[in-house]
């Protein structure tokens, strides 16, 4: 699961072009949205790819997104409990 973490924050930074942020500045359970790396519902579509493309995981209700990406714990354990890939 620790290297799906890391995985997860590697992936992030790259899709979503977040040039001035390094993995280890990412917390596990900080919020990715609002107060922790700031992410708007743009970077959620972004993230909703991502999930798709890398892990095989299409969401059919959107609006587990915002459970789902409230932190890298919380995708780390969908990804795990969802992955086809």
């Amino acid at each position: 699961m620790e290297n799906l973490r890391e995985e997860l924050k590697h992936k992030i930074i790259e899709v979503l072009n977040l040039e001035d942020v390094n993995p280890a500045d990412i917390e596990n359970d900080a919020p990715l949205f609002g107060g922790g790396l700031g992410l708007d519902s743009i970077d959620a579509l972004e993230l909703i790819v991502l999930l798709d493309k890398q892990y095989g995981i299409k969401l059919s209700d959107p609006k587990k997104g915002k459970e789902i990406f409230e932190s890298i714990d919380t995708m780390a354990t969908f990804i795990e409990n969802n992955r086809t890939k």
